[in-house]
């Protein structure tokens, strides 16, 4: 997110952009044509500063490195996902945590599943233990 903070006749103006599909204080959302387009007539030899002048915004206004970061963005996304890339939403999807910097080979990965289950039996008996304890507290309490 942007350290800038738009006030309410900055986010009207750029409401009224064509290119825009939602402005709130820190954030623009762009229309997805728009990144599409941006990014071909950026192959094309377009520097993103121009290409945000061309298309009605105020570099003032969303800052002068907005157009260079926005463009990075879109064409690393255009270039893993191609053109659909810029119609979706990824965010958060298929994220799975931290990956392990390691790979495993099958013997260590069979020695890592079988301390899974020794330690999955040892908490299964303890639970059974502490259940029986239980009962025989509450029975204790009834007589």
């Amino acid at each position: 997110m942007s350290k800038m903070i738009f006030n309410e006749r900055q986010r009207k103006q750029l409401e009224k952009n064509k290119n825009v599909v939602k402005v709130s204080e820190r954030s623009i959302r762009y229309c997805p044509d728009f990144k599409v387009r941006a990014v071909k007539e950026n192959q094309q030899g377009k520097g993103p500063n121009q290409i945000f002048l061309e298309n009605g915004f105020d570099l003032e206004m969303i800052g002068e490195k907005k157009p260079n970061q926005c463009l990075k963005r879109w064409r690393k996304t255009y270039e893993q996902f191609g053109e659909e890339g810029c119609y979706t939403e990824r965010r958060g999807k298929g994220s799975t945590g931290r990956p392990s910097s390691k790979l495993l080979s099958s013997a260590d990965k069979l020695k890592k599943t079988e301390e899974s289950i020794a330690f999955l039996e040892a908490e299964l008996e303890f639970l059974k233990k502490l259940d029986e304890l239980e009962r025989q507290a509450l029975q204790k309490k009834r007589f």
